[in-house]
């Protein structure tokens, strides 16, 4: 699982909550994703916690899993998104698609990482005569 919040308290209140409910059914948590963790002005840089600091990487660190990475909110990624050429497509060597691919990188490291169950993974053989 990957645990997708934002900086907000209430929102944190939440990711948390699933985080647990993860690990009762023991469903591995790969890391922490914060969403809309700054805003950042197009037209002059400045950057602008809206909903809060830091509130993904303390849940990580206080729940023992890695963040994964913290994305801006930014009005690109929605209309490069809706107009069906994702930020990674649009601007490959961007900002936001380098942090995309630093998330990415993190995760597959943590899914290799993973213990290997293969007993159910093999097909059955099944051997029938012909009458």
């Amino acid at each position: 699982a990957v645990i997708v919040t934002t900086p907000q308290d209430i929102a944190l209140l939440d990711a948390r909550k699933g985080l647990q409910m993860f690990e009762k059914v023991s469903v591995p948590v790969l890391g922490v994703v914060e969403n809309m963790a700054v805003f950042c002005c197009p037209n002059c840089g400045h950057e602008e916690h809206i909903f809060g600091q830091d509130g993904g990487v303390r849940m990580a660190q206080e729940c023992k899993v890695p963040l994964l990475g913290s994305m801006p909110l930014d009005l690109k990624i929605r209309l490069q998104a809706d107009s069906g050429t994702p930020t990674l497509v649009a601007e490959p060597d961007g900002k936001v698609a380098t942090l995309y691919k630093d998330m990415a990188c993190k995760l597959a490291a943590g899914v290799s990482r993973l213990p290997k169950d293969y007993s159910n993974k093999m097909p059955g053989v099944s051997v029938q005569s012909q009458p």
